[in-house]
């Protein structure tokens, strides 16, 4: 059975201007007593009995931020099923050769470097700090470590990003023959140097220009063979990330580290915020989680549809909602296969409402008490919300 194994690494060296994720650019004195944290809780965890597992993410912040022996030294700490994924994000302005190869020889064997642009304004009006040449270099480096599953991220809709620098980035990533480019729309988060300069007035994301943006790279995309399964990410065949379809199918994981989030035995749980507190909980012995909640079979039901409808596979609407799902199909936003409903491309933009609206008319199947809840990763509902 799939089961998962999330760990959050949350360092950075600086902050982009629209993080709000629990990240800390003055924190690094505290990493090897974060790792030994991380490794003792895992192991706690394998003697209560943890599952195998059969993906590990290591997200952030900036895991390759670590000496690449520490960050092997947690994931060696992690009892993993036979042929494991088992992915790293990482920036490319913070790998080289001996990281990367020490990854490959420690059992990493997919990346997800975060590109966000290949425009240098458009970078700088994030806050990122590499340049396009980076990426061609960490990509480079990653194939010649032995790497052939890589993704790279990128972000549609920064203010002052017009379509022909879009194009660029979309250009630019196809030309480095990736398996996997995930494409979130840029959004404004409270607290956040972005979310302050918006607040000030400054120009916000414009969602028709975002719809534009996202219709342009899903056929960029899908000329260069990736194909669409989930409302914000294309991979090559047989090329999707196993851990986020984990997420998307409501399976079960277990969150290791600050702030990370976990779903076992029945019940969502999170982790205390700073990496002070984590460590502090796991070196007395005492539980780091900070809350937990079980729903009840309502809404697990709800979230099961509303995160099936955003992958390839559609979701089974029950027969209560054949109006509404003929009114949709009407609309070019859903079609039929089979016993599912699809998101059509117009859909895709608009699938927060055509979740709830068919969620109002009943098409989401109850599910019996002691079933599995789903877990609704970040933005589930948005069409670009950014996932940690």
């Amino acid at each position: 059975m799939a089961f998962g194994v999330y760990v959050h690494i949350p360092f950075c060296a600086s902050r982009c201007d629209y993080c709000d994720f629990a990240t800390w650019t003055d924190r690094g004195h505290l990493v090897d007593a974060y790792v030994d944290a991380c490794v003792h809780d895992l192991d706690r965890r394998r003697t209560d009995g943890m599952k195998p597992a059969t993906s590990v993410f290591f997200g952030g912040g900036t895991p390759s931020l670590l000496e690449a022996d520490r960050l092997v030294r947690i994931l060696d700490a992690v009892d993993r099923a036979p042929g494991a994924e088992v992915t790293v994000e990482c920036n490319p302005d913070s790998v080289d050769a001996s990281k990367l190869e020490t990854y490959r020889a420690g059992g990493v064997n997919r990346l997800s470097f975060g590109v966000q642009s290949m425009v240098p304004d458009v970078l700088a009006a994030l806050g990122r700090t590499h340049d396009p040449a980076n990426v061609e270099r960490a990509v480079q480096l990653a194939r010649a470590a032995g790497f052939e599953r890589i993704n790279l991220d990128l972000i549609y809709g920064t203010p002052g990003e017009d379509a022909s620098d879009w194009r660029r980035s979309l250009d630019g990533v196809v030309a480095l023959g990736v398996t996997h480019v995930s494409a979130y729309a840029l959004t404004v988060e409270p607290g956040t140097p972005l979310g302050r300069r918006v607040a000030a007035g400054a120009s916000a994301p414009d969602d028709d220009v975002q719809a534009d943006d996202y219709l342009r790279a899903d056929a960029v995309l899908g000329a260069a063979g990736l194909e669409w399964y989930e409302v914000s990410n294309w991979a090559a065949p047989g090329e999707e990330c196993r851990h986020n379809e984990l997420y998307w199918s409501g399976g079960e994981y277990a969150g290791i580290g600050c702030a990370a989030h976990g779903h076992t035995d029945g019940r969502r749980w999170w982790n205390v915020r700073t990496p002070e507190r984590y460590i502090a909980a796991v070196e007395s012995g005492t539980t780091a989680r900070a809350g937990e909640e079980e729903l009840d079979d309502a809404t697990r039901a709800e979230e099961a549809f509303a995160l099936a409808l955003r992958t390839r596979r559609g979701a089974v609407a029950q027969p209560d909602a054949g109006s509404m799902v003929a009114e949709l199909q009407a609309q070019d936003l859903l079609e039929r296969r089979g016993d599912r409903v699809v998101l059509t491309i117009r859909g895709r933009l608009l699938a927060s409402d055509v979740t709830v609206r068919l969620l109002v008319a009943g098409a989401a199947t109850p599910v019996p008490s002691g079933a599995a809840p789903p877990t609704r990763p970040a933005g589930s509902l948005a069409l670009g919300s950014i996932e940690c």
